[in-house]
């Protein structure tokens, strides 16, 4: 009877089990779109928007135009791939000018799954919880010609509202009268020395500075200048309507399926403890020691990692306004970038190239949780760094200046060389490239794993410029020997003297 039992509990384990390998293996090859969407921003978001061409074209329900097995093929390694002779592969790279792509071959197959699965994933429509509507009140046309003619006249030397070089204008109308300021604007100079008391205080009170003369405004453009100054802008109100927003809304059963299958094997586990077969804990400590040693070599491959690092910095500065909304170049700020090894951090004296004009920014702006009050103060603190006195326009006498305390974002280990003129100047590489969409980011963040892997695919893939003048002898050497195309790796960038010496 007790052998009957024995079998009879062997039978049980045995249909767990294979109930159990079903289950898992079905967990394994479902497509897992939220895994798919951490991929794709870490590894297409550079170059690939969902809906709309970016660097590459959009991807969105990209598996309807190409089979599964063609974009496998083609992500693994487009180049290797387009050289192997496959017709299609050769039209969409010159469909996209002839783009290099990166290639991904530490993606597995079920990375790719996963991805596919993301791509093919339907938009849904989010209600946003509000929508900014513009004021419904009427406002004199007069005023939308007034603040024309202040961005055109006025803008550089006066804000409506706060000191810039000048006093701020907002309500000057209730200062002063309008005769007296057609007068004053027409020519605030010639206007000072008929005579008028309260010009020569205006000149005393501005610290004499100068005003520009304005003899080609019109009785009717001043007048519309008077219009503003007494309006203002009109401000932006929220309304209580909602608007339709349009979010990737990705649902996926891969939570609850993992959930699901961590419990099995829990319980598998203990069933096999519990046994009386040998056999059965034998093969419960191996499947133990096997997973335990593949979590470890994981977690060791990860050392030292850190792609997605997003530290908090001192003044919330905004790649996304600055690179991105006002176009500022990179290296404008980073202007170490072309002629030397490092990047270099901008003194926050390049900073007030343009802030000692910018005290504050427009009143819709947003970063992450922080709105204008608060980014107005982020500002102020650039001015204390630099004992900028925004009230006179000058720098304070005597102050000493405070360094800002940028926390660092990409850094490679001691033991690598790496020079970004040699990347930005010779080869003349993007900076998105390896920092990814810069222009898009307000808390930057490190976009590439920047392991030595990672260096060595964009070696084996990017070609050499044989036209590039910083290494004319050795290409003209190259082409002697009938070579005409040839990777970085080809000439040397495998090489561990390269980086490391």
């Amino acid at each position: 009877m007790k052998l009957v039992n024995q079998y009879s509990l062997i039978q049980r384990l045995t249909k767990i089990a294979f109930a159990f390998l079903i289950i898992f293996s079905v967990s394994l090859s479902a497509q897992d779109a939220t895994n798919g969407k951490k991929i794709f921003k870490t590894n297409c978001a550079a170059c690939h928007k969902l809906d709309k061409k970016l660097v590459g074209p959009p991807l969105r329900n990209i598996s309807e135009k190409r089979e599964t097995k063609w974009l496998k093929s083609w992500i693994k390694d487009n180049n290797a791939f387009r050289k192997s002779g496959d017709a299609l592969a050769k039209e969409v790279f010159e469909e996209n000018n002839k783009m290099p792509m990166t290639a991904f071959p530490q993606l597995s197959d079920k990375d790719l799954d996963d991805v596919i699965a993301y791509l093919n994933e339907k938009k849904d429509k989010k209600k946003a919880a509000a929508a900014v509507v513009p004021q419904t009140k009427t406002v004199d046309p007069k005023v939308a010609e007034g603040k024309k003619l202040f961005k055109a006249n006025c803008a550089a030397c006066h804000k409506m509202e706060g000191k810039l070089v000048g006093p701020g204008l907002k309500g000057v109308t209730e200062r002063r009268e309008r005769e007296w300021l057609h007068a004053w604007i027409k020519d605030n100079n010639a206007f000072r020395k008929s005579g008028d008391a309260i010009a020569k205080q205006v000149f005393e009170e501005n610290n004499k500075m100068p005003m520009t003369a304005f003899p080609q405004l019109s009785e009717s453009d001043i007048d519309a200048l008077l219009a503003y100054f007494k309006v203002g802008d009109v401000k932006k109100v929220v309304a209580n309507t909602t608007a339709d927003v349009e979010e990737d809304v990705v649902e996926s059963s891969s939570d609850w399926m993992s959930w699901v299958v961590i419990i099995i094997i829990l319980f598998l586990l203990i069933l096999a403890f519990r046994s009386k077969v040998t056999f059965l804990k034998i093969i419960a400590v191996i499947f133990l020691l096997l997973t335990g040693a593949y979590y470890l070599y994981d977690a060791m491959l990860a050392i030292g990692v850190d792609q997605g690092y997003e530290p908090l910095q001192p003044i919330a500065f905004s790649h996304k306004i600055h690179a991105g909304d006002n176009k500022i170049d990179c290296q404008y700020c980073h202007s170490s970038a072309k002629h030397s090894k490092v990047s270099g951090v901008p003194t926050a004296n390049v900073c007030m190239n343009c802030h000692k004009s910018i005290g504050e920014v427009a009143d819709d702006t947003r970063v992450g949780n922080l709105g204008k009050k608060e980014l107005d103060l982020e500002i102020q603190k650039i001015y204390e760094a630099t004992g900028w006195d925004s009230e006179n326009f000058k720098y304070k006498d005597n102050y000493k200046t405070k360094p800002i305390e940028w926390v660092r974002v990409h850094n490679l280990p001691d033991f690598v060389y790496y020079n970004h003129s040699q990347h930005v100047t010779v080869a003349g590489l993007k900076c998105q490239t390896c920092h990814g969409a810069v222009e898009e980011m307000d808390e930057l963040k490190q976009h590439a794993p920047l392991t030595m892997r990672w260096c060595l695919e964009c070696h084996k893939k990017t070609d050499v410029n044989m036209d590039n003048k910083y290494y004319t002898q050795i290409h003209d050497e190259l082409k002697k020997a009938g070579v005409n195309k040839a990777t970085i790796a080809d000439i040397g960038g495998r090489e561990c003297g390269k980086c490391h010496y």
